[in-house]
């Protein structure tokens, strides 16, 4: 059964320093197995009234250190390896960020483009309805993800509420502000790996307007934090949706196509700049990469193309671990993604306080909370690695695994 339910990903991830921490295997399989997995099978009635089976997953993967946390994506290609992976990762994610939560992650088996706007109602409605039981404040809180929106998180809300029978904000994070969302949660995750960015260029003493950056995904991610480099003098030369990337190595006009982008839905009609692919775009000589779609997009089949001499992972596990090590070899440093991308979480984390105490913060005290979060965790990192003599993604990954060990300790689960 624990063969089963082990997640493979992880123990490749866990590689990088179960030697330097002389993790036992107990000490390995708790790191990596599932808490609860659990895979959901229910039916929805589609508009032309036929009953479609739709296949949902969501893993619960370490609650040591407190309720579970983690979004929910709808994705033809989610799988159930997929989803304990990225629970996983939360896991480590709220460790090193210090929030009170282990993680979580779900999904559903859908391509939700092809769907109108009353089944992805009814979808959304129908997974919490088969899974409320396990869901909660106290328990375990998704969050949005890939395909997934405020207007999603208030449909879940809304039926997770109808069926306790109980006003509980808490339960989900990323709703609309007037259903207890949090100020800023729209580009959280973006101004989390700024600030994160930031600390590193001054360690490393590189000056925001002498920096090219290059930017996988112009969706709410890549959008965001382009706008907010651009806001600081970095030059963003280069930026690609799900089709197109364009590029212009004196700089892109970030405002402006922000504007198209909500006009035109793409770039690839888009004149004036030179067009390149997305696989392309990993492999422009920058000074900055930053991965802000989806995850596994540096392999070892191009890692030995990437010429960016820093790369923030905002999106998960855009890099995988044989890529990760041809990148060390390379001495190109990765800033991993359960810090670049921790933004999101943090905040999801205050609009859940904030819930709690039905009191609300203002954008600015926000804002300032998640400086203060992001900062004391990259300088965190920066200590581990100067004690260690490693790579930022082992740093993280040994503080976060003798946090959540150590709370296992306390709880008597290890001894």
């Amino acid at each position: 059964m624990a063969e089963k339910n082990v997640c493979t990903s992880c123990n490749s991830m866990l590689d990088k320093v179960a030697s330097l921490l002389n993790l036992n295997q107990t000490e390995i399989d708790v790191l990596t197995i599932p808490s609860r997995s659990f895979t959901f099978s229910f039916p929805v009635i589609m508009d032309d009234g036929k009953t479609k089976i739709f296949t949902g997953y969501r893993v619960q993967f370490n609650s040591a250190r407190g309720p579970t946390k983690g979004g929910i994506r709808f994705h033809p290609k989610v799988d159930p390896e997929e989803v304990k992976t990225l629970a996983f990762l939360m896991t480590l994610k709220c460790a090193v960020t210090n929030l009170p939560f282990g993680g979580a992650k779900g999904g559903i088996i859908v391509d939700p483009k092809k769907l109108s706007a009353g089944e992805l109602e009814r979808l959304s409605r129908r997974y919490i309805s088969t899974a409320y039981k396990f869901l909660g404040p106290e328990t375990d809180i998704p969050a949005p993800d890939v395909n997934t929106n405020p207007q999603v998180m208030a449909w879940m809300l809304d039926e997770y509420e109808r069926l306790t029978g109980k006003h509980q904000p808490g339960m989900i994070t990323g709703k609309p502000v007037e259903l207890g969302g949090s100020a800023i949660r729209e580009i959280s995750t973006s101004m989390g790996g700024y600030f994160t960015l930031r600390e590193i260029m001054k360690d490393r003493k590189m000056k925001p307007e002498q920096t090219t950056v290059a930017i996988q995904g112009f969706g709410n991610v890549g959008l965001n934090i382009a706008k907010i480099l651009s806001d600081h003098g970095y030059k963003i030369i280069a930026v690609s949706d799900s089709k197109t990337g364009i590029y212009d190595l004196k700089g892109l006009d970030v405002r402006n196509l922000m504007d198209y982008k909500k006009s035109k839905k793409g770039f690839d009609k888009l004149k004036g700049v030179k067009k390149i692919t997305n696989q392309k775009i990993l492999e422009l000589k920058c000074d900055v990469l930053i991965p802000a779609a989806l995850g596994d997009v540096i392999t070892k089949n191009n890692a030995k193309n990437v010429k960016a001499k820093l790369i923030l992972e905002l999106a998960n596990h855009p890099v995988t671990p044989e890529a990760d090590d041809i990148l060390g070899k390379k001495k190109v440093e990765i800033i991993p993604d359960i810090l670049a991308n921790a933004g999101g979480v943090v905040v999801s984390y205050f609009e859940w306080v904030q819930n709690t105490s039905n009191y609300y913060w203002g954008r600015k005290e926000v804002l300032d909370k998640l400086e203060t979060q992001m900062v004391t965790a990259t300088k965190e990192m920066g200590r581990t690695c100067k004690n260690f003599k490693c790579s930022m993604r082992q740093a993280l990954y040994i503080q976060a695994v003798n946090k959540v060990l150590y709370a296992e300790r306390l709880r008597g689960v290890l001894k």
